[in-house]
Formats: structure tokens, sequence, C-alpha cells
């Protein structure tokens, strides 16, 4: 396996590194606000005469499903192989340009006046746009990540920008309420209410390009110190990105469980924030703040303890044990959502507190594996085809969930169709959490079998 050179000076100069990650946190962070911007507000959705926009819950999760859609149709991989091929600074600048543009186009249909529909489908082009950005750029930023903390504190850097980012979501999920603050019966939602969040989110995204831009600068150097390019600046041929390397990645068994892995286990959080307020909101007899805030533990969670597993997982190492470990958690935390006494808040929070620290715990051990069984130069191609797999369920899961709402709640304020709408959407991801341990059960069996990989021994050397 190829490894990268680190050279003397960033290796003694550990502010540089953390200086770079800071630099990759800020995209991320607004990309995730982005993302969740409505997750909170996804209960507007069940009364589409009250909002200007006219989106309904299956629009709303038809439109949460174009954030994969270019991702699923293979636009993912292919810009995966151009990572690898032309690096981080050139793909992943023109993907972060992707990420603000898709956004500003996505603010636009919201701002429009235009028909319903037509708004629908000018948002949907601009969150597939955004989708597509947004997970190159993710890529582009573990690739990064994996490179500059190579042999150190690997797993604690992608904890810590894991949790930043998701500390968007937490933000989201706060601002957004506050941008369009809840109205009384009957009372319209205007498309400049509406669009507030996403204004909010654009800004981020801007500010998190000028950072980009920073770290660019500091990776060239990087590269430069550390030997990887020649004094000509081109790539040495050891380095190089061969197209045979895809068979490679794709016929290597534990990268396409933690592939399938990642897609399950990620579609029972991320899918299921989407519409997290109209699931609580029934089944646990909460206010819409009150949910808001049950719904908001999520990314705080993961905030406090991603950092704390990812520096456990360099300590100790057992990455699978942990990665079992969290399937579970939110397997169990879904079955209470969906069996337990109706009413009754104290098994909500119980869930969602189960949730946030499996959701912190399988991401953790789960990134700074794929480093172990893939060879460095091909990490750009190994990143994208796993968020490739994962998209697919993002793009599907949320527009079946949508349906089940728009399906099943009839009549509005009908507290029974609700409760009904919200469980069977649960049954969705209790069968998700179900084949995301069996998966997790597998990669342990896998591990125990080729120890020569060490995906189980500490990270730090």
């Amino acid at each position: 396996m190829a490894e990268n050179k680190r050279p003397e000076g960033i290796s003694k100069n550990q502010t540089v590194c953390w200086i770079a990650l800071a630099c990759l946190v800020v995209p991320m962070f607004a990309s995730y606000f982005f993302d969740d911007m409505f997750s909170t507000l996804s209960h507007i959705f069940q009364n589409p005469e009250t909002l200007q926009l006219g989106w309904d819950s299956a629009g709303y999760g038809f439109y949460a499903g174009g954030y994969s859609f270019l991702c699923v149709c293979g636009g993912l991989v292919i810009c995966g192989i151009l990572l690898d091929v032309f690096g981080v600074r050139v793909i992943g600048s023109v993907f972060v340009g992707l990420m603000m543009t898709g956004a500003a186009i996505v603010l636009a249909a919201l701002l429009s006046g235009m028909a319903p529909d037509v708004t629908l489908m000018l948002a949907y082009v601009g969150c597939m746009l955004f989708g597509l950005g947004s997970e190159i750029a993710g890529v582009a930023v573990t690739r990064s990540i994996a490179k500059w903390f190579k042999g150190r504190n690997v797993a604690l850097a992608m904890g810590l920008q894991l949790s930043i980012a998701r500390l968007g979501t937490a933000t989201a999920f706060i601002l957004s309420p506050i941008l369009v603050a809840e109205k009384p019966a009957g009372e319209i939602y205007t498309l400049a209410e509406t669009a507030r969040p996403a204004i909010a989110g654009l800004a981020m995204l801007l500010a998190g390009g000028v950072l980009w831009a920073v770290f660019v600068a500091m990776d060239a150097r990087f590269d430069k110190d550390a030997g990887i390019v020649n004094a000509r600046g081109k790539v040495k041929e050891e380095d190089k990105f061969r197209i045979g390397d895809i068979l490679k990645v794709l016929g290597n068994p534990r990268f396409l469980m933690i592939a399938f892995l990642c897609v399950f286990f990620y579609c029972c959080i991320i899918s299921f924030k989407k519409f997290g307020t109209a699931i609580v909101i029934p089944r646990f007899d909460m206010d819409v703040d009150s949910a808001k805030w049950m719904i908001t533990m999520i990314p705080f969670f993961t905030v406090i303890f991603t950092p704390l597993f990812g520096a456990l997982v360099d300590k100790t190492g057992k990455a699978t044990t942990w990665m079992l470990t969290g399937a579970v958690l939110v397997l169990v935390s879904h079955l209470i959502m969906a069996f337990a006494p109706q009413g009754t808040a104290f098994y909500g929070y119980l869930a969602i507190s189960l949730l946030g620290i499996g959701y912190s715990l399988v991401p953790s051990a789960m990134w700074p594996t794929v480093p172990k069984i893939i060879p460095d130069k091909n990490l750009g191609t190994a990143f994208s085809l796993i968020y490739w797999v994962q998209n697919m369920g993002m793009l599907l899961v949320p527009v079946f969930v949508g349906k089940i709402f728009k399906e099943m709640v009839t009549e509005a304020g009908n507290k029974t169709q609700e409760i009904a709408a919200a469980v069977h959407a649960e049954f969705i991801f209790i069968g998700l959490g179900i084949a995301a341990v069996a998966i997790a059960m597998t990669l342990i069996a896998a591990s125990r079998r080729r120890p020569e990989l060490e995906i189980d021994l500490p990270n730090r050397k």
C-alpha cells in the first residue's frame, strides 16, 4: 500500500495541521446547515394550504431526495475518479463552487413566486447540483484529512470534522424555526419567510468557499514539502491513479461491507431527520418547540461524542466492535420510537439520545478504517463509491417516507392518522437498522480473518 510521505516540518508543526482542518470544516458546516434547513420545519408541509410556496409532504420528500439524484446516476463515482486523477485542489474547488451554485438555485426557486410544481422542479435541480457538489466536497475533505493526519490522530481529526459539520445541522434545527416562526392556524407562510433559512445557508456557504481557498494554498505547500510532486509540480509516477484501480477497490470485500453498512446506517438517521418533527410530535404528544429541541439533540450528541469516540478509536482500536455497538444503538432507538407507549415524552428523549450516541460511534470508527484497506492514491475513488451507495438510500428513503405521510394523513390535525403514519415510517427505519447490524457483524468476522490489515488496531503510530 502506498504511503504519503510527511515532511519533517509539517510533522512537528501540528498547529499547521489543525489550521488546515479548521479551513476544511467550515464548508462542511455550511453544507450540513443547508441540507437540513427544513428538517425541523417538516411538519408545515403537511398543510400546503398555509404555504404560499404550495409544497406538500410528498413534494418536500421529492425535493429532499434530489440531493442524491446526480450522485446515484453516476456523477459521484465519475467525480471521485476525477478527484484521484486531477487532485483535491482542482476538483474539490470545482465542486465547492457547484455546491454554492446549487444552493443559489434553490434560493431563487423559493423566492420565484411561480407555480408550486415549477418551483419544486427548479428547487429539485438546485438540490441535485448542491448534493453532488456537497458530496464531492465531502470526499475531498475526508481525503485531505487522511493525508494530513496519516499515522497520527486521524480518527480524532475526522471526528472533529464530523462533529463541527453536524453542528451545522444543529444550527439549522435551532435557527430555522426562529427564522420561520410558527404561525397561528389559518395564517400563510410567505415566500420570503420560507426562504430565510436558505438565505442564511447560502451566506455560510460563501464563507466556507473563502476558507476552502485558503486550504488550497496550504495543501499545495504540503505536497511540495512532502515530495509528493516533483520539481515541475507533477505527481510522481508511483502516486498516479490508474483506471484498473477501480476494480481493485470494488474487489475488496471489506470495502464493500463498509459501503453497505454506510448506506443502511446513515439512512436510519439522515432520512429520519428529514421527517423528525413529523414523527415525534404525534408519537410523543409534543408541541413544535419541544419536538424541535428533541431532534436537535441528535447533532448535539455527535458534536460532543464524535471527537471523544474518535480519540478512543485512535488509542484503543477495536473499530469493528464500535461500529456494531453504534448500529445496535440506532436499531434500538427506532424500535423505541415505533413501539414505546404513545404520548410519553420520556421514551422520545431516550430514543433520540441512543440515536445520537450511535450516530457518533459508527462514523468515528468507520471512516478512519477506509485508509487502512485502500491505498492513498485511490481514496478519492473509494470514498466516492461509498457515498454513491449511501446516496442510493438517501434518494429513495425520503420519497417513500413522504408518500407514507401524504397517503395516510388525509385530514389536517387528525392525530390518529398522524400517529399511524409516524409508526409506519418507523418500520422503514427499523428494517434499515436490522440490515446495518447484520453487516456490522459480518465486518467483525472479516476483520478477524485478516488481522494483518490492522483494521482493529489503534491508529496512532
